[in-house]
C-alpha cells in the first residue's frame, strides 16, 4: 500500500482495495466525488489506512447479488475499532473492453476477475470467446491495454476503459441487470444521525454484532424483541469467528431504526438479556436505493 499521502491529503482520501479503475474505485468516486481515492491489495490495508490516519473513509464491500457475501469482513470489522458510517448501493456493469483497432471480430480470448467472467458467462458464450482469469477486473484492463494485441479483451468496468485507453466493443455484458454491490463506508469516528423524523426525511440503519448466550431457544428468544416492537431486520447473518467450531457463534443484524427510537432501544434490551456481548457497529443513513 503506497504511503505517500500528507495529512492534508489524508483528510480528502478514501481508501478501497483493488486496483485503479475497479468497480470499488468506481463506488468511491461516485459516493465521494469531492476526495482522492487510494487503492490498497487487500482489505486488511484498506483498515488499515483508516486506522492510521492515511485515510479519511475507507469503501469496503460486504454483498453482492449475483455472488452472495464478502465474509471475511466479518472477521476484520470487529477487530478494526472503525465505524461504519454510510453505506454504498453500486449497480455493476460490466464493459467488453480491447485495444484501439480490435472489433468483435478480432477478439479471441477475454480476461476478467473470475466473478466478472462468470457474471457475464451467457454473453462471452455467445461470443465463443475463450476465458482467462485475472486478478482483478481493472488489472485484466491494465494488462489488455500493455498488451496491445487486437485478439485479446478484458471484461471490466467503463472507468477502467476510459482510465486504461481502451475501446468499448460491447457494453451491458452482464447477464443480469440486477447486479448491485453493497458497500459500507468506515471511519475512525462514530457518527450520530437524527433518528428518522417522518415519512420524507432519511431512514437510518443500525448495525451490531451480539453473541448469545449458550441456552437453549437463545437465538429465538433473542430475537422475539425485533417482532413484538416491530423493528424491521434487513440482514442476519452467522459467522465462526477466527474459523474455529470451539468458539460462540456470532451474529452480524442490521435493523432499519435508531437506537434512540423507543422501539429499538426496547428491542435491543431484550437482545441483551440473552446475549454474552452487543456491540453497534454504526448508527448511519441508508442509501435511498436501499428502498427504491
Amino acid at each position: 500500500m503506497s504511503t505517500n499521502v500528507s495529512p492534508l491529503e489524508a483528510d480528502d482520501t478514501i481508501a478501497f482495495m483493488g486496483a485503479v479503475g475497479s468497480n470499488s474505485d468506481l463506488a468511491c468516486r461516485q459516493s465521494c466525488p469531492y476526495m482522492h481515492t487510494l487503492p490498497c491489495p487487500g482489505f486488511e490495508d484498506v483498515f488499515e489506512a483508516v486506522s492510521t490516519g492515511k485515510a479519511a473513509l475507507g469503501m469496503i464491500p460486504i454483498e453482492n447479488s449475483q455472488a452472495g457475501r464478502v465474509a471475511e469482513i466479518h472477521n476484520l470489522l470487529p477487530r478494526s475499532n472503525l465505524h461504519i458510517v454510510g453505506e454504498y448501493f453500486q449497480h455493476i456493469e460490466h464493459c467488453l473492453l480491447a485495444p484501439k483497432g480490435a472489433t468483435l471480430a478480432t477478439i479471441k480470448d477475454v480476461y476478467s476477475h473470475p466473478q466478472g467472467l462468470l457474471q457475464c458467462r451467457e454473453h462471452l458464450r455467445e461470443l465463443k470467446l475463450t476465458t482467462h482469469t485475472h486478478s482483478s477486473t481493472a488489472q485484466a484492463a491494465a494488462d489488455v491495454a500493455q498488451w496491445k494485441d487486437v485478439t485479446k479483451a478484458a471484461i471490466a468496468s467503463p472507468l477502467a476503459g476510459e482510465l486504461y485507453g481502451l475501446s468499448v466493443l460491447k457494453e451491458h455484458m452482464q447477464d443480469s441487470e440486477n447486479n448491485v454491490t453493497v458497500f459500507i463506508i468506515i471511519a475512525r469516528e462514530p457518527i450520530d444521525p437524527e433518528p428518522q423524523e417522518n415519512e420524507n426525511s432519511g431512514k437510518i440503519m443500525t448495525t451490531l454484532l451480539f453473541t448469545i448466550r449458550n441456552i437453549p431457544a437463545a437465538l429465538y428468544k433473542s430475537l422475539g424483541g425485533f417482532a413484538t416492537n416491530g423493528v424491521n431486520i434487513l440482514k442476519l447473518e452467522s459467522y465462526i469467528p477466527g474459523g474455529t467450531m470451539r468458539e460462540s457463534a456470532q451474529f452480524f443484524l442490521t435493523l432499519e431504526g435508531h437506537p434512540r427510537e423507543r422501539n429499538v432501544q426496547l428491542a435491543l434490551e431484550e437482545l441483551g438479556f440473552f446475549c454474552k456481548k452487543v456491540t453497534v457497529l454504526g448508527v448511519y443513513p441508508a442509501d435511498p436505493k436501499r428502498f427504491d
